[in-house]
């Protein structure tokens, strides 16, 4: 399994997701409070965030314990934006630990994550190809096939989410994927909660802290994250 946040709002720092909070990203690599799946995340991370006027986001991933990287703190902090993703990664096994298999995925607009697992064959006939073996690769190649063939972020991830799911019921298909301008997220087959705040919103698989307002997502669900507000829909 794995563990993943995003925020959509007003300026911030990719600290704001990984340091700073009590159960931060870091916090979650190595004691998560609610994964059901795995005891650490120590297979890798990364994170991506967008300029104020560039549709192309900034990517950051290693293969090395979150807790290892002693350059990361400065550049958390450094690196901030309206619209931020970062993950830790719990590799399945039989899956590779190799930096193409970390996420975020990108497509060079699009930032995608996935906490979970799926059998590759449910998803290998989904893509036209993938830049690792792993099974997350082959999910983010299906998403941004179909973000390529015009459809909205939101569908695209409900899209691979409800077929994938369809031919390896035993999958656990929590997608979180950014443009710059929106957020979209599913639950499907593990947590994932909302925290709606004056100045934005985050999407995180766990609480980042203890304040009120965090809201659990039902299962089987799509969120979709705009300035404008947020949805959450049934898959």
């Amino acid at each position: 399994m794995c563990r993943h946040a995003a925020w959509l709002g007003a300026p911030a720092s990719l600290a704001s997701l990984i340091f700073d909070p009590g159960n931060g990203l870091l916090q979650q690599s190595y004691s998560p409070r609610l994964q059901r799946h795995g005891m650490i995340n120590a297979d890798g991370f990364g994170m991506g965030w967008y300029g104020e006027a560039d549709h192309s986001p900034v990517r950051y991933r290693r293969t090395v314990p979150i807790w290892t990287d002693a350059n990361l703190p400065g550049l958390a902090r450094a690196a901030r934006s309206h619209c931020l993703l970062a993950a830790v990664r719990s590799a399945t096994a039989g899956m590779p630990v190799e930096e193409t298999a970390t996420a975020p995925f990108t497509d060079g607009t699009h930032l995608l994550s996935h906490n979970g697992r799926v059998d590759p064959g449910a998803v290998r006939d989904l893509a036209d190809g993938a830049e690792s073996t792993c099974d997350s690769a082959w999910l983010a190649a299906a998403v941004f096939l179909r973000l390529r063939a015009g459809l909205p972020l939101g569908d695209a991830l409900a899209g691979v989410v409800t077929t994938a799911a369809a031919k390896d019921p035993e999958a656990r298909l929590n997608l979180l994927a950014a443009d710059g301008a929106s957020l979209a997220a599913t639950a499907c087959g593990d947590t994932l909660f909302l925290h709606r705040g004056d100045h934005g919103v985050l999407v995180a698989s766990e609480p980042l802290d203890d304040r009120p307002g965090w809201h659990a997502v039902p299962d089987r669900s799509l969120v979709l994250v705009t300035r404008g507000g947020t949805q959450v829909l049934p898959l």
